[in-house]
Protein backbone atom coordinates (compact mmCIF):
# COMPACT_ATOMS: atom_id res chain seq x y z
CA UNK A 1 0.00 0.00 0.00
CA UNK A 2 1.75 3.33 -1.39
CA UNK A 3 1.09 6.22 1.33
CA UNK A 4 3.87 8.66 0.50
CA UNK A 5 1.78 11.42 -0.18
CA UNK A 6 -0.23 10.95 3.57
CA UNK A 7 2.92 10.32 5.00
CA UNK A 8 5.08 13.23 4.02
CA UNK A 9 2.31 16.02 5.69
CA UNK A 10 4.18 13.70 9.06
CA UNK A 11 7.56 14.33 8.00
CA UNK A 12 7.18 17.81 6.81
CA UNK A 13 5.28 18.86 9.67
CA UNK A 14 8.10 17.68 11.90
CA UNK A 15 11.12 19.93 9.81
CA UNK A 16 9.58 22.76 12.10
CA UNK A 17 11.10 20.75 15.54
CA UNK A 18 14.23 20.10 16.08
CA UNK A 19 14.81 16.48 16.32
CA UNK A 20 18.33 16.63 18.27
CA UNK A 21 17.60 12.95 18.90
CA UNK A 22 18.38 12.55 15.04
CA UNK A 23 21.41 14.58 14.79
CA UNK A 24 23.30 14.25 18.37
CA UNK A 25 21.23 11.96 20.15
CA UNK A 26 21.01 8.43 20.75
CA UNK A 27 19.72 8.04 16.76
CA UNK A 28 22.82 10.42 15.86
CA UNK A 29 26.39 10.58 16.79
CA UNK A 30 25.11 11.10 20.62
CA UNK A 31 27.56 14.40 21.49
CA UNK A 32 24.66 15.15 23.03
CA UNK A 33 26.03 16.55 26.19
CA UNK A 34 22.95 15.79 28.30
CA UNK A 35 22.94 12.25 27.24
CA UNK A 36 25.60 11.51 30.36
CA UNK A 37 22.59 12.55 32.60
CA UNK A 38 19.39 11.05 31.18
CA UNK A 39 20.83 8.40 29.33
CA UNK A 40 18.12 7.88 26.54
CA UNK A 41 16.40 10.88 24.58
CA UNK A 42 13.33 10.02 26.02
CA UNK A 43 13.79 10.88 29.00
CA UNK A 44 14.73 14.09 27.80
CA UNK A 45 12.69 17.62 28.31
CA UNK A 46 13.74 18.47 25.12
CA UNK A 47 12.20 15.52 23.65
CA UNK A 48 8.82 15.77 25.89
CA UNK A 49 8.72 19.48 24.19
CA UNK A 50 9.23 18.63 20.94
CA UNK A 51 6.44 16.04 21.39
CA UNK A 52 4.21 18.36 23.01
CA UNK A 53 4.22 20.74 20.30
CA UNK A 54 3.88 18.33 17.93
CA UNK A 55 0.03 17.41 19.73
CA UNK A 56 -0.50 20.68 19.97
CA UNK A 57 -0.97 21.24 16.12
CA UNK A 58 -3.67 18.33 15.92
CA UNK A 59 -6.00 21.15 17.96
CA UNK A 60 -5.49 23.86 15.44
CA UNK A 61 -7.02 24.45 11.85
CA UNK A 62 -5.83 22.01 9.31
CA UNK A 63 -5.72 21.89 5.99
CA UNK A 64 -9.45 19.72 4.94
CA UNK A 65 -7.96 18.37 1.43
CA UNK A 66 -8.83 14.52 2.17
CA UNK A 67 -5.96 12.57 3.01
CA UNK A 68 -7.15 9.41 2.03
CA UNK A 69 -7.42 7.57 -1.23
CA UNK A 70 -10.12 7.81 -4.01
CA UNK A 71 -13.53 7.24 -2.97
CA UNK A 72 -14.64 3.68 -3.66
CA UNK A 73 -16.77 4.06 -7.16
CA UNK A 74 -20.45 3.58 -6.06
CA UNK A 75 -20.43 0.52 -9.19
CA UNK A 76 -17.42 -1.14 -7.93
CA UNK A 77 -18.29 -4.85 -6.86
CA UNK A 78 -15.80 -5.29 -3.96
CA UNK A 79 -14.46 -3.24 -1.25
CA UNK A 80 -11.04 -3.75 0.08
CA UNK A 81 -10.86 -3.54 4.24
CA UNK A 82 -7.94 -4.42 6.14
CA UNK A 83 -8.90 -7.27 8.98
CA UNK A 84 -6.71 -6.76 11.68
CA UNK A 85 -7.29 -8.40 15.60
CA UNK A 86 -7.44 -6.52 19.18
CA UNK A 87 -7.88 -9.08 21.87
CA UNK A 88 -9.97 -11.26 21.15
CA UNK A 89 -11.86 -9.57 18.46
CA UNK A 90 -11.27 -9.15 14.52
CA UNK A 91 -12.21 -6.27 12.80
CA UNK A 92 -12.46 -4.51 9.66
CA UNK A 93 -10.98 -0.98 8.07
CA UNK A 94 -11.71 0.72 4.42
CA UNK A 95 -8.30 1.03 3.08
CA UNK A 96 -9.02 4.28 1.84
CA UNK A 97 -8.23 4.97 5.49
CA UNK A 98 -5.28 4.34 6.02
CA UNK A 99 -1.42 4.88 4.98
CA UNK A 100 0.08 1.70 5.72
CA UNK A 101 0.84 -1.44 8.00
CA UNK A 102 3.98 -0.67 9.84
CA UNK A 103 6.73 -2.97 12.23
CA UNK A 104 5.72 -2.19 16.10
CA UNK A 105 7.84 0.52 17.24
CA UNK A 106 8.52 1.64 20.79
CA UNK A 107 5.69 4.03 22.01
CA UNK A 108 7.06 6.92 24.58
CA UNK A 109 4.62 7.79 27.45
CA UNK A 110 4.04 11.87 27.62
CA UNK A 111 3.82 13.50 30.64
CA UNK A 112 0.61 15.78 31.18
CA UNK A 113 -1.48 12.93 28.54
CA UNK A 114 -4.57 14.93 27.02
CA UNK A 115 -6.79 11.77 26.85
CA UNK A 116 -7.30 8.15 28.47
CA UNK A 117 -6.87 7.05 24.61
CA UNK A 118 -3.24 8.79 23.78
CA UNK A 119 -0.76 6.69 24.63
CA UNK A 120 1.88 8.96 23.61
CA UNK A 121 4.09 9.02 20.54
CA UNK A 122 5.91 6.82 18.26
CA UNK A 123 9.14 7.23 16.38
CA UNK A 124 8.47 6.54 12.38
CA UNK A 125 11.08 7.60 10.14
CA UNK A 126 12.45 10.06 12.49
CA UNK A 127 9.23 11.64 12.99
CA UNK A 128 7.16 11.66 16.47
CA UNK A 129 3.75 10.21 15.55
CA UNK A 130 1.02 10.49 17.92
CA UNK A 131 -0.67 6.91 19.05
CA UNK A 132 -3.68 6.38 20.27
CA UNK A 133 -5.18 3.02 21.94
CA UNK A 134 -7.98 1.74 19.86
CA UNK A 135 -8.96 -0.57 22.73
CA UNK A 136 -9.99 2.58 24.82
CA UNK A 137 -11.84 4.29 21.60
CA UNK A 138 -13.94 0.89 20.59
CA UNK A 139 -14.10 0.04 24.38
CA UNK A 140 -12.67 -3.48 23.90
CA UNK A 141 -11.47 -6.03 26.69
CA UNK A 142 -7.64 -5.14 26.70
CA UNK A 143 -5.53 -8.31 26.21
CA UNK A 144 -3.78 -10.37 23.29
CA UNK A 145 -5.93 -13.44 22.46
CA UNK A 146 -3.57 -16.72 22.33
CA UNK A 147 -3.05 -18.21 18.78
CA UNK A 148 -1.87 -21.89 18.60
CA UNK A 149 0.61 -22.75 16.41
CA UNK A 150 0.98 -19.75 14.50
CA UNK A 151 3.49 -17.10 15.06
CA UNK A 152 1.71 -13.61 15.63
CA UNK A 153 3.22 -10.28 15.09
CA UNK A 154 1.91 -7.29 16.00
CA UNK A 155 1.96 -4.19 13.78
CA UNK A 156 1.01 -0.92 14.08
CA UNK A 157 -1.34 1.10 11.82
CA UNK A 158 -0.51 4.37 10.62
CA UNK A 159 -3.85 6.02 9.69
CA UNK A 160 -4.91 9.10 7.73
CA UNK A 161 -6.78 11.25 10.33
CA UNK A 162 -7.52 15.07 9.89
CA UNK A 163 -4.52 16.01 11.39
CA UNK A 164 -2.37 14.40 10.48
CA UNK A 165 -1.65 10.58 10.23
CA UNK A 166 -1.01 8.75 13.68
CA UNK A 167 -0.62 5.31 14.49
CA UNK A 168 -2.75 2.64 16.28
CA UNK A 169 -0.87 -0.83 17.69
CA UNK A 170 -2.58 -4.33 17.11
CA UNK A 171 -2.11 -7.48 17.81
CA UNK A 172 -2.18 -8.93 14.74
CA UNK A 173 -2.94 -8.48 11.06
CA UNK A 174 -4.66 -10.85 8.29
CA UNK A 175 -4.46 -8.67 5.86
CA UNK A 176 -6.21 -6.76 3.09
CA UNK A 177 -9.30 -8.52 1.66
CA UNK A 178 -11.67 -7.51 -1.11
CA UNK A 179 -15.57 -8.04 0.58
CA UNK A 180 -18.64 -8.39 -2.11
CA UNK A 181 -20.54 -5.13 -1.35
CA UNK A 182 -23.56 -7.32 -1.08
CA UNK A 183 -21.73 -9.19 1.69
CA UNK A 184 -21.67 -5.96 3.38
CA UNK A 185 -24.83 -4.75 2.42
CA UNK A 186 -26.19 -7.88 4.44
CA UNK A 187 -23.87 -7.05 8.06
CA UNK A 188 -25.62 -7.44 10.70
CA UNK A 189 -26.82 -4.38 12.89
CA UNK A 190 -24.34 -3.56 16.14
CA UNK A 191 -24.65 -1.11 18.72
CA UNK A 192 -21.13 -0.95 19.26
CA UNK A 193 -19.46 2.15 18.95
CA UNK A 194 -18.29 3.40 15.40
CA UNK A 195 -19.41 0.15 14.07
CA UNK A 196 -21.26 -0.06 10.24
CA UNK A 197 -22.40 -3.96 10.72
CA UNK A 198 -20.88 -7.38 11.88
CA UNK A 199 -20.60 -9.69 9.08
CA UNK A 200 -19.30 -13.59 8.99
CA UNK A 201 -15.70 -13.99 7.06
CA UNK A 202 -13.61 -17.05 7.00
CA UNK A 203 -15.52 -18.80 9.95
CA UNK A 204 -14.91 -15.37 12.18
CA UNK A 205 -17.16 -12.62 13.08
CA UNK A 206 -15.89 -9.57 11.67
CA UNK A 207 -16.72 -5.84 13.21
CA UNK A 208 -16.79 -3.32 10.21
CA UNK A 209 -15.51 -0.12 11.61
CA UNK A 210 -17.18 3.52 10.61
CA UNK A 211 -14.06 5.05 9.29
CA UNK A 212 -15.72 8.32 9.63
CA UNK A 213 -16.91 7.98 13.36
CA UNK A 214 -13.49 6.23 14.10
CA UNK A 215 -11.66 9.19 12.63
CA UNK A 216 -13.61 12.07 14.56
CA UNK A 217 -13.10 10.15 17.24
CA UNK A 218 -9.02 10.38 16.97
CA UNK A 219 -9.67 13.71 16.35
CA UNK A 220 -11.37 14.68 19.60
CA UNK A 221 -8.56 12.41 21.37
CA UNK A 222 -6.22 14.82 19.98
CA UNK A 223 -7.60 17.69 20.30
Amino acid sequence: MSGSASYTVTHDDAQAIDDCWNRIGVHGDKSCPLLAEHIHCRNCSVYSAAATRLLDRYALPHDRRDLSLAPVDSDVVTRSLLMFRLGEEWLGLTTRSLVEVAPLQPIHSLPHQRSRALLGVANVRGALVACLSLVELLDLEPGVAAVSGARVMPRMLIVAAKGGPVVVPVDEVDGIHAIDERILASASQSAAKYTRGVLPYKGRSLRWLDEEQLLSAVARSLS
